[in-house]
């Protein structure tokens, strides 16, 4: 998928029609609001027209809260689907924006030309809704702009749990989510230092910084067959926030050889970052083998080692050998919920139920998990959740099933990683440097040692 989801991604007289491009996107919209994936939605578009339908489709779902305000304003009886798409796509393309993406007048247009197209019956119907909305524009967007959901763009249930759980910081969490976010390269240091990387990059005409001694972030997000020795495996595209997973589990002092279990590792990026930076013996596991597919090709393009099985990492008896690991790295199933600027359909699929669901997953996962590491051992625990009951409030609760002793939280977990510009991920190693505003997703993370009894005795 290209990382740049801007409109004006494609070349100057190769773009697809406009008209095409928002058929696409009204369909795409159409199936997430009927719960589908994006991706999965993204991955049956026609491939000219995917980068276009990519770029337009997180533009409007970053503004759908305020295009279905406007669309129960202007039309308060509902039209036919394949007719609502259309227009809530255009809609939210109508919102105010300083750079809009298409002037009005060809916006209104190509609308009412892929209506003619998909929904004939509704066409005269759109061009009317189209061409009031942009007279009215302005007293439109400020009566739909008093509606909670149309302000933020995110459900009711989302909104009032960030108030809850972050009363200071839930606006700054809300505004995050609307950016585009930035392309951030993890750069393998079995190849080549960061600074070493930001100058081949400099030399293929790419500009971008280096944070912490692995990561850089793009001035502009490029296709990966941009990137100097990509296919090689020379870099990878991961956040800043998630690449403190591996330094975390490695800093912790894992000695050569240590057997590591990623339980939850696809796509396999974290298990790369681990081999990475260490000669570990790592066991990568998903329950999906589907996605399990892509840590195999991950790892075969960064030629590392590792073994991968399909499992559940709440049965340990049907892939587990019995023999301890040194290390775990629990990135659990979870909400999401710190990477919906880069996956902007997550906050329309989700439902407040399944965050208790999500969280009942996560506790079976430590729990099921823990008698299979190694008393001295470590296990990292991360969501990529900015919801307390997806972090701390879950090692709370795991702390105490454990009693006062065997499991300890150590002092150099980080805890909620806000998407904010001092979330302590900027430097990529912990420096909390805050190099920049919205650098790093959001993220849980949270180091636990197992007590050595026979140690302690």
């Amino acid at each position: 998928m290209n990382p740049d989801d801007s409109p004006r991604a494609a070349p100057a007289g190769q773009a697809p029609a406009l008209a095409r491009l928002l058929e696409q996107t009204a369909d795409a919209v159409q199936a997430v609001r009927g719960g589908r994936s994006l991706t999965d939605v993204l991955a049956a578009v026609p491939a000219p027209l995917r980068p276009g339908t990519q770029a337009l489709s997180f533009l409007v779902l970053r503004r759908l809260g305020a295009a279905e305000a406007l669309r129960a304003a202007l039309a308060p009886r509902r039209p036919p689907p394949e007719a609502e798409g259309l227009l809530l796509s255009a809609l939210a393309l109508l919102w105010p924006d300083e750079a809009p993406p298409y002037p009005d007048h060809t916006l209104v247009d190509q609308a009412v030309t892929a209506a003619r197209r998909r929904a004939p019956r509704s066409a005269a119907f759109l061009n009317a809704v189209l061409r009031r909305f942009v007279r009215e524009r302005d007293t439109l967007v400020a009566a739909a702009l008093q509606q909670p959901v149309a302000r933020w763009n995110h459900p009711q249930w989302w909104l009032d749990r960030l108030k809850a759980d972050w009363p200071a910081h839930w606006q700054g969490i809300l505004a995050a989510a609307q950016a585009r976010p930035p392309m951030c390269l993890r750069v393998n240091a079995r190849q080549a230092t960061g600074a070493q990387y930001l100058q081949r990059l400099a030399s293929a005409g790419l500009a971008g910084r280096l944070i912490g001694s692995q990561a850089i972030v793009l001035d502009a997000p490029v296709p990966v067959d941009r990137l100097p020795g990509f296919a090689d495996g020379a870099v990878s595209v991961q956040d800043a926030a998630a690449q403190r997973a591996a330094e975390l589990l490695v800093g912790a002092g894992l000695p050569p050889g240590a057997r590591v279990l990623d339980a939850c590792a696809a796509p396999g990026g974290k298990t790369a970052h681990l081999l990475e930076l260490a000669d570990l013996d790592v066991l990568a596991l998903d329950a999906d083998p589907q996605r399990l597919a892509r840590v195999d090709a991950t790892l075969a393009r960064l030629r590392l080692p590792a073994r991968t099985r399909a499992g559940d990492g709440r049965r340990p008896a049907d892939w587990w050998d019995g023999r301890p690991f040194d290390a775990i790295l629990l990135d659990a199933p979870c909400s999401a919920s710190g990477i919906v600027r880069r996956h902007p359909d997550i906050r329309w699929l989700r439902r407040a139920e399944d965050i208790d669901a999500l969280g009942r997953v996560q506790a079976e996962l430590l729990d099921a998990l823990w008698p299979t590491l190694k008393p001295g051992g470590w296990l990292l625990y991360a969501t990529c959740s900015v919801f307390r009951s997806e972090g701390e409030h879950q090692i709370d609760a795991f702390l105490q099933r454990r009693g006062t002793s065997g499991a300890h939280l150590d002092g150099r977990s980080p805890g909620h990683l806000l998407p904010l510009p001092d979330n302590g991920s900027s430097g990529a190693s912990g420096s909390g440097s805050g190099e920049g505003p919205g650098v790093a997703d959001g993220f849980y993370y949270a180091l636990l040692r197992k007590e050595d009894a026979a140690a302690r005795n």
